[in-house]
């Protein structure tokens, strides 16, 4: 893994419909905007690092309600990354029902 400065926290998934197309593209949205590198991870699940900045990859996650994601950043700009993510989550995606 890239070296430090680095950053992690975990999470748990709040929204009742779980990290689903949406929120993984909201997701790749927020992680986008940030240099560094970013993994998330289900660690209620396979817990296997995936690039939180693809699509494709996250939608690999299979984190339904109550689901805990580490996230994980390396970069300059690390722990701000982390909490836009962990933010985002907690805020159930900005989902309504949440």
């Amino acid at each position: 893994m890239p070296g430090p400065p680095s950053e992690i926290r975990e999470v748990t998934v709040t929204n009742a419909e779980g990290v689903h197309a949406r929120p993984v593209m909201r997701l790749v949205d927020v992680a986008s905007a940030f240099a560094s590198r970013i993994t998330v991870a289900n660690v209620s699940g396979t817990g296997e690092e995936l690039d939180g900045k693809s699509a494709m990859s996250l939608m690999l996650l299979d984190a339904p309600k109550g689901s805990v994601l580490r996230i994980r950043a390396w970069g300059e700009d690390a722990a701000e990354a982390v909490d836009a993510m962990v933010r985002l989550i907690e805020n159930g995606f900005s989902d309504p029902s949440a």
